[in-house]
Order: C-alpha cells, then structure tokens, then sequence
C-alpha cells in the first residue's frame, strides 16, 4: 500500500523535469521582471507567454517544473510563518494586509502559494486571487494527520476526501495542485501513513489534485520520500547556515541536508526549499539572506523555493536577491 510509482516513472519524471527545464533556458530572452497589469494578468495563463516568461537562467520568478504535472514559479509564498491551530503571519496580519501582500507576490511574478489546513490560510489566498485566472498560478495544501496541531483531536477528524475537499471549498477552486502529508520526521512515515497516501493517490486520479507528497522536517524523512516510490514532490528545510534544520547550525547540518535532499532529487522528486532565509533567524541579518539565498539558487538539487514574506519590501528583496544570484551563476 501507499506505493503507485515505479522505478521507470521515476527515470522518466527526471527525464522530464531536465527537457522541460532545458526548454525554459533556451528562451533567448533579455533579463527584465515584466510588472505591468497587463504583464501580471498573462504571466503563465498561455497568453503572450512568451513576452513574459524569461529564461529560468536569469528570470527569478520563471515558471519552472516541480513534477511532470506541475510548471509552477521559481519563489513561492510561504503562508505558514508561526504557524498553528490554523492560524500563521498570514492570519494574524488580518485580511486586509494579507490581501495587499499576496496581491503584490502574484503582481512580481510570485505564483507558487503555499497553504496548510494548520496555518487556515485558505480563505486569505482565495480572497487575494479572486478573478485570476486559474493556470496562473499554483496552490499546494497540506493534511495535518499528526495529533495536536489543529482544533479537532485525531478521533473526530474527517478522512482525507472529505478534507481535502474542503480544502477545495476553502480555496474556492476545483483542483488543487500539490497536497501532501505534512511534519513527517519519522522513517517509516510512508509505513504508517499508507491509507492517508492511497487517498490522496485516488483523489490524484479524480484530477481534484494534480500531485501529492509530503512536507519533512528531518533528514530521514527525506530519504524515506525518496524511496517511496509515491511521493511527486518533497518539501525540505534547508538554508546556508544550518538554522532550523536536521541538527545544530554547522556546515556539517548543511551538508548532511543537501545528501538527503540530492537522494529526493535524483529520485525525481520536485524539490521545495522552506526555511530558506531561517524562518525569521536573518530578519536582522542581510548578509546571511543573500548568502542563503546565492546558496539555494544554485543548488541544482532544489526546484523551488517558499519564504514566509511579512512586509512587501520583503517580497522586492528576495526577488532581487534570486536575481542576482542567477546573473552570477
């Protein structure tokens, strides 16, 4: 149980994530973010593309593929700063803010959201993305399967369809397009979340999500994901420092991370990097959120990458961190 992929799916997904990311930096295109109105309503919606989207070489926010059904932006929104009992940053900014700065994420090209029933973030990013066209951006959710963590103790839960499809009802949308198990630590998650991975398996088939996976907070879950032969993409915490990963923050943290996350990689994973600038721990500090930033961008074993904006300049920082990032590459 829990087990749809084999070991060709696997090769033949690698072998699609490096010709379509070959494709996207064979665009000859100048380097320019494109953040007229006109410009935000077409990026990735098929009309114009080509004006607006840049080679993945040099465009921080190009649509880049996480899995062989997802093409999604390079930088994601991360709604689930401090987040909890279906509250986060997000939350707690209150509706108006949070509106403002999720608008302003889809207007720089930041089409990527990234949702949890533990951060009840939902209802905020369909509000923000009322009238936007569907394919042009992309919704990942997560299902809290552990106990504490949201409201409901574990024996009054509903299963994951009737979750999940509130979730759908919650985003106001008829697919989702990445759902995963979230906080798996253990090793032998895929062991004892099987009927929860069947489901989501299911519901994939349905069409009502287009991949699942699951979202890690250590080293040995990474590498349990890897070997599953289930899971189309992986969420990892990784940044330059070591801050709120696998162990103590030291070069040997970093480079144990990077081994479990190549090993997700190589077995034709989409890679989401979370923790990118420390969860907070480099507010203060931004020399270490360009070197985490330079680290991860070119890091060929990472896909993409979610951060927790609070503040719009935020958003204008990372976007030109990444950027000069790639023009030194």
């Amino acid at each position: 149980m829990g087990s749809n992929r084999t070991t060709k799916d696997a090769t033949n997904r690698r072998e699609f994530l490096g010709a379509a990311a070959g494709a996207v930096a064979a665009t000859q295109l100048p380097f320019e973010i494109d953040t007229t109105a006109k410009a935000a309503e077409n990026r990735g919606n098929g009309e114009n593309k080509k004006a607006i989207l840049k080679p993945a070489s040099t465009d921080p926010c190009a649509l880049v593929p996480l899995t062989d059904t997802i093409r999604c932006s390079r930088i994601g929104f991360g709604t689930g700063m401090r987040g909890g009992n279906r509250e986060s940053n997000v939350t707690r900014m209150g509706r108006e803010k949070a509106n403002r700065m999720l608008r302003f994420a889809y207007d720089h090209g930041v089409r990527l959201f990234d949702c949890a029933d533990l951060y009840g973030t939902h209802a905020f990013v369909a509000e923000a993305l009322e009238g936007k066209p569907r394919d042009s951006y992309t919704l990942v959710s997560k299902l809290w399967v552990l106990p504490g963590g949201i409201p409901e103790p574990l024996e009054d839960r509903p299963d994951v369809v009737a979750s999940v499809e509130r979730f759908l009802k919650e985003l106001k949308t008829d697919h989702i397009d990445l759902v995963q198990l979230h906080c798996m630590t253990a090793a032998d998650w895929p062991t004892k979340w099987a009927r929860q991975m069947d489901a989501l398996a299911k519901l994939k088939e349905q069409g009502k999500i287009r991949a699942h996976g699951v979202s890690t907070h250590s080293n040995k879950a990474v590498v349990a994901a890897a070997e599953s032969n289930w899971a189309d993409a992986v969420h990892v915490r990784l940044n330059s420092e070591g801050e709120r990963m696998d162990g103590k923050p030291s070069p040997e943290t970093v480079a144990n991370t990077v081994d479990a996350v190549r090993k997700a990689h190589d077995a034709g994973l989409g890679v989401v990097a979370m923790k990118v600038v420390g969860e907070g721990v480099f507010r203060d500090k931004p020399e270490l959120r360009k070197k985490s930033t330079d680290f991860e961008t070119n890091l060929d074993c990472v896909n993409v990458m979610i951060v927790g904006f609070d503040e719009t300049e935020h958003i204008t920082e990372f976007i030109g961190n990444v950027a000069a990032a790639l023009k030194t590459a």
